[in-house]
């Protein structure tokens, strides 16, 4: 665990200093980070997709998980929800770098693979690294949303526990295959923030969430089978 809250307190700390830079850079400098993240946030899905797409053992899981994944979102109407539940406490777009913090912070290979690392092989590294660089990315983020960007390193908290406990629980059950389906998944909901952020085109990115679960449920009808 000691990776995790090494992984969230990165988040947070660097929260912490971009909102301090906040207060003192003038709009055209917020214009040009919000340009800079959505472009950082397409080439991670991008680079995501790419790299794990080849390797998938179920070449069309991807579109099923975001199709059924969508549709269960929308019927939730989780993007309405969590906007009001955020606006509630706060002004401003913070609700959209939120979600795209959460969704930076959380669905990537490192911080996806470094709690299972964690916990089968007790190798911090992933966690270690996916810090430093969640760190700077919080900076960023927070110093054009605001201090609220840290509330994405609770949620990284209790995700990666999640994946911790479950890896611990499960040991050799999870694979690679699963983690390559979450993934590519994952590196679509990232470019989907990347064009909002950038204005090119809003997707209700927080109502395809639900697609991350359809492939776990997927293998796990699969392994039963």
């Amino acid at each position: 665990m000691l990776g995790i809250i090494f992984n969230t307190m990165m988040i947070i700390i660097g929260s912490i200093v971009g909102s301090f830079l906040k207060k003192g850079i003038k709009e055209q400098y917020h214009n040009i980070l919000m340009q800079s993240m959505g472009l950082v946030a397409i080439s991670l899905g991008i680079n995501a997709v790419v790299q794990h797409l080849p390797l998938s053992k179920y070449p069309v899981l991807f579109i099923v998980s975001l199709a059924a994944g969508g549709l269960l979102g929308q019927r939730l109407n989780l993007e309405s929800k969590f906007n009001s539940l955020v606006n509630r406490y706060s002004k401003g777009n913070l609700a959209e770098g939120l979600s795209t913090a959460i969704l930076l912070f959380c669905i990537g290979s490192l911080s996806i693979l470094g709690p299972v690392e964690a916990a089968l092989k007790g190798d911090h590294t992933y966690l270690y690294a996916n810090g430093i660089l969640d760190g700077i990315t919080s900076i960023v983020l927070a110093s054009t949303f605001g201090i609220g960007i840290a509330v994405a390193g609770v949620v990284l908290f209790f995700w990666q526990s999640s994946i911790f406990l479950i890896a611990i629980l499960l040991e050799n059950s999870i694979n690679n295959d699963l983690l390559n389906e979450v993934t590519i998944v994952g590196g679509i909901l990232i470019m989907a923030a990347g064009f909002g952020i950038l204005g090119i085109k809003k997707f209700n990115t927080i109502n395809l969430l639900p697609s991350l679960i359809v492939p776990p449920i997927v293998f796990l009808v699969i392994h039963l089978l």
